[in-house]
């Protein structure tokens, strides 16, 4: 079991920078697949990005924040934290961190199997 609690939420003006964090408990976090995913009132909730630890990092982005936000995982403190930057307002969202027992990167929010209670993101333009 793995429970996800994400911290770094906040307000902050367009061009601005946030870093989330997500801290995890649970012995298997460092195989598992670890991912942030957003929400918009009224939209689906969407990739933003993902990482998974085999030998290196490896991860993947959603295009519209490639350039933008940088994912990492420190899997000694248990954390993963998705580094935002150049915010515009349609990045305002609440931000929810998952986490993943496959053995790939996913982009969809169904093959994810833990998440946490997300944290609000609001960029004033």
């Amino acid at each position: 079991q793995v429970q996800l609690v994400e911290s770094g939420g906040g307000l902050v003006q367009a061009g601005g920078s946030l870093r989330l964090s997500c801290a995890a408990s649970g012995r298997t976090f460092s195989t598992y697949s670890m991912g942030w995913f957003r929400q918009a009132p009224g939209k689906e909730r969407e990739f933003v990005a993902a990482a998974i630890y085999r030998g290196g990092i490896v991860t993947k982005y959603a295009d519209s924040v490639k350039g933008r936000f940088t994912i990492s995982r420190d899997n000694a403190k248990n954390t993963v934290y998705l580094q935002m930057q150049s915010l515009r307002p349609e990045d305002t969202a609440v931000y929810y961190c998952a986490g993943d027992r496959g053995l790939r990167i996913s982009t969809q929010p169904s093959e994810y199997d833990y998440w946490g209670q997300g944290t609000q993101v609001t960029v004033s333009s």
